[in-house]
């Protein structure tokens, strides 16, 4: 459970009734006594709450959940009563509070939480204990228990005691509803004890296991899976997650990496380090092996404008709700890791084991019906195999919003290792149009990656849908090369070649005008077809090096550009289109050009389809 906002409310105002506080097992203090240190009370409630403690519900809780029960307890005279409410409930979907106290209390001769516990039914406190202020948190103990409908003791184990010299938050819970329907539990006794019955202390980090990872320098990771157990008088053992302020972390190489005592690992050079840890003195199961490779390149920073742009995972956007960015589909998914890696303050998916792996948003869906084009940035970890491939897929699930149904559709795309990089970044632009099979665009609530373990290792950035606007919102870029070394055709900045025809008769559909941009005059085929452009005379280019050609299109799907020569002898430069990040600047060698005689150019020509704008078309050395 995150932590949450809360609401703070004193319990004598809350319930508006004096609540008992003689508490049976408190003492008298003599006139001769002298307080030293903050209070050693280990009381919580019984039969009534001990002096000095505060309420405060979780601000998106239900309030009404908690009172004071006389008719049902324990023992005595009262107990705590909580109320879970029913799934939708309007006032509130779970209930969970914090007991705090302001000044602190010393609980270091205490070993564990003890408390008498039982329910209208069975069911699962999903989270219950102790340290959790709205501070720090520094010393938050949590696990979860089985109620009954009988009482039952239950106890916490306090993971190091001698921490807690000045602890203000004494007791915590949240718990939602049991198979959507809400029930009640109460709760007697609760206080801090010295049992004395808790033996062997096994504390762990990483779940107990040896994890080893690969990294970079600059990155950051905090330790999770930080547990202590003991074992109790019953024989079994008892396991509670602790917060990081338990443990003594260490790293066998700071210069590799340093670990600070919130168990947040950063990576700060080359080389080979191991992150153990401590608990109380005993060492704890479970480490951290880093191997920090050095350098990392970030993917390419976006440069959509993000009014422009819906976001699923992206450090330069606002992102939409994701329930997961893995959901570990069982049983046949392999695929580990998640959106849990930082470097440098970029935040990166790392999928190992891959085979297949789903991002999902279904609360809600996305609407990307006015979305032109899916970006993803990947990279791929190790070598690539000729047959090695990532599918990346997108899936509507149609107006009903529910998997399975006769609305649904995707639509996929194939990589192949021409399409991928080993070990340095790939940008993916995917025309939408271009995924006939994706009928709905209204309600998309899946994108996925499926290798089948042809590639194991990616890293993936950058996630996000985008409209490239149908007329460019700027201007081409104003060209930079001196004016005596350019032959030009089209373009403001330049002397053109005189007498040419932009808009020859070669029997195309293709509708040529020139627009104002920004108030530099540009080229524009709409639904082209094809186009002819008839130089005013021919033009010896032999001496030039380059074709540069500024072009812009939010539509196209193929676009080839030629030069022709007397004969006529032509050839076709393909280029990339849609354009995904407005205007393309190319420098197109003269030789990718031949045999076309560079020497007797007459003539240039356009096929593809779709709307292209066109600028600064030049010969240049």
């Amino acid at each position: 459970m995150e932590t949450r906002k809360y609401i703070y409310i004193k319990i004598i105002f809350l319930f508006g009734v004096i609540l008992t506080t003689s508490i049976s097992c408190q003492r008298d203090i003599s006139d001769d006594a002298v307080l030293a240190g903050f209070s050693k009370n280990g009381d919580v409630f019984i039969d009534g709450f001990s002096s000095g403690l505060d309420y405060y519900p979780f601000g998106d809780s239900y309030f009404k959940a908690f009172s004071v029960d006389t008719e049902t307890k324990y023992d005595g005279s009262a107990a705590m009563r909580f109320d879970i409410p029913n799934v939708g409930d309007p006032d509130g979907a779970y209930a969970g509070a914090i007991f705090r106290t302001a000044t602190g209390r010393d609980l270091s001769g205490y070993d564990a939480l003890t408390f008498w516990a039982k329910g209208t039914q069975g069911g699962t406190i999903n989270e219950i204990g102790f340290g959790q202020d709205f501070g720090e948190n520094k010393y938050q103990v949590s696990t979860s228990f089985q109620l009954t409908t009988n009482w039952r003791q239950y106890i916490i184990p306090i993971p190091d005691a001698s921490k807690l010299t000045q602890e203000t938050g004494m007791f915590w819970y949240a718990e939602g509803p049991e198979d959507g329907k809400g029930y009640s539990f109460w709760i007697d006794d609760l206080k801090f004890e010295k049992l004395g019955t808790l033996a062997h202390p096994m504390p762990s980090i990483l779940n107990g296991a040896d994890v080893s990872q690969q990294t970079f320098i600059g990155s950051a990771t905090k330790l999770t899976g930080l547990t202590q157990t003991f074992n109790t008088a019953s024989g079994h053992n008892q396991t509670v997650s602790a917060a990081p302020g338990y443990f003594a972390f260490t790293s066998s190489n700071p210069s590799v990496a340093t670990v600070n005592e919130l168990g947040e690992v950063s990576v700060v050079g080359t080389g080979t380090t191991v992150i153990t840890a401590t608990l109380g003195g005993v060492d704890a199961r479970g480490s951290l092996t880093l191997e920090s490779l050095g350098n990392f390149t970030a993917a390419p920073t976006p440069t959509q404008d993000p009014s422009n742009v819906i976001s699923i995972f992206s450090d330069a956007y606002t992102n939409q709700p994701v329930e997961y960015y893995n959901g570990y589909w069982a049983p046949y998914q392999t695929t580990q890791g998640q959106n849990d890696i930082t470097i440098n303050n970029d935040n990166i998916i790392k999928y190992s084991q891959l085979n297949f792996v789903g991002i999902q948003f279904t609360k809600p869906t996305i609407d990307i019906s006015q979305m032109t084009n899916f970006h993803v940035d990947i990279q791929v970890v190790g070598t690539i195999d000729p047959t090695d491939y990532i599918i990346v897929r997108l899936a509507d699930i149609g107006p009903d919003n529910t998997f399975g149904t006769g609305d649904d559709s995707s639509g996929e795309v194939k990589l192949t290792s021409a399409n991928l990089n080993a070990n340095s970044w790939t940008s993916i632009d995917i025309p939408l149009a271009s995924l006939t099979t994706l009928t709905g665009k209204s309600n998309l609530a899946q994108v996925v990656f499926v290798s089948d373990a042809t590639i194991t290792d990616i890293y993936v950035d950058n996630i996000y849908f985008y409209e490239v606007p149908t007329t460019p919102p700027t201007a081409a870029p104003s060209p930079t090369v001196p004016a005596g070394n350019v032959i030009s055709i089209f373009s403001d900045a330049y002397t053109n070649v005189a007498g040419s025809d932009l808009n020859p008769n070669w029997g195309q559909a293709t509708v040529v005008t020139q627009v104002p941009i920004e108030g530099n005059n540009t080229l524009k085929y709409a639904g082209l077809n094809y186009q002819g452009l008839q130089l005013g005379s021919s033009q010896d280019v032999s001496g030039m090096t380059y074709l540069h050609l500024d072009y812009y299109s939010a539509n196209s799907t193929a676009l080839n550009a030629y030069l022709i020569s007397t004969g006529p002898v032509e050839k076709a430069k393909a280029l990339s289109v849609p354009t995904a990040s407005g205007w393309v600047s190319l420098e197109i060698p003269l030789t990718d050009f031949n045999p076309v005689n560079l020497a007797d150019i007459i003539q240039f020509k356009f096929d593809g389809n779709g709307d292209i704008y066109l600028d600064n078309i030049y010969f240049h050395n």
